[in-house]
């Protein structure tokens, strides 16, 4: 059982004139394994914000506030000390690694995350299992990192490495974006299959109620202006569908 701890984390973002704009206002929330979290909130609100902090990405600016996994200091490490101690993110828009093949990449990040090389014979045959299941062409093991790869195929990628490295947690950014109706329903299975394993916790991050038809979360946090609002059940993502934003952003101006 792992746990993700976030407590009152504030971020801002470093303008080109120089200038800090605070983006997370104080965020609370607690994620364990076998749990789905989803957070749902408007353009603009600080969700994506949320997931590239905890990641670790260099253009947040932590002003305060504590992220641990399992009692760890997640802020203290490096981007890839936090992906070997279990964190994952699958991007919104995830980038072009010209010259590695997806074969090479997925096998030398699972060395680094077990601290030693699978074992060819199997990790190949779990490659194929997931490419399958996924409903990929093999060859496209053989293709470089989402280059020239369709808004569909980068997502099937994403949820490949999630169900391969299988992380302790994972944020899952807008992971809906761009996905035809077969696409979510495919990428959706591959959430669902790692969900049913119980060993990671997931973090949805969406503004669309769509995807929460395949993938039902356990939890829902409303995030306007850079914290949560509101926290409920799956029923608190239909209100958001009948009702929208609008009452809880009019509460925060």
């Amino acid at each position: 059982m792992s746990t993700l701890e976030i407590r009152d984390l504030q971020v801002s973002v470093k303008l080109p004139e120089g200038e800090l704009k605070p983006i997370l206002a104080g965020v609370d929330l607690t994620v364990k394994s076998g749990e789905t979290h989803a957070i749902m909130g408007p353009n603009g609100s600080g969700k994506s914000t949320l997931a590239y902090s905890i990641a670790g990405h260099p253009k947040y600016e932590i002003t305060g506030g504590q992220v641990t996994l399992d009692g760890d200091d997640v802020l203290a490490m490096t981007v890839d000390e936090r992906a070997r101690a279990g964190l994952f993110l699958a991007m919104q828009y995830p980038v072009e690694v010209p010259g590695v093949s997806v074969a090479n990449f997925l096998r030398t990040a699972k060395t680094a995350i077990d601290g030693e090389a699978p074992k060819l014979r199997t990790w190949s045959g779990e490659l194929r299992g997931a490419m399958e299941r996924l409903h990929m062409d093999p060859a496209f093991a053989q293709r470089n990192v989402n280059e020239g790869f369709s808004g569909g195929e980068k997502k099937r990628h994403e949820i490949m490495q999630l169900e391969l490295l299988k992380p302790k947690m994972a944020i899952l950014d807008e992971t809906d974006s761009g996905l035809d109706i077969d696409a979510l329903r495919v990428v959706s299975e591959g959430v669902n299959r790692v969900r049913a394993g119980g060993d990671s916790g997931l973090l949805l991050i969406t503004h669309y109620t769509r995807i929460l038809r395949y993938i039902k979360p356990d939890f829902v946090h409303v995030f306007v202006a850079g914290k949560i609002v509101q926290e409920g059940g799956p029923e608190l993502a239909e209100q958001l569908e009948a009702e929208g934003y609008e009452r809880y952003v009019s509460a925060q101006v």
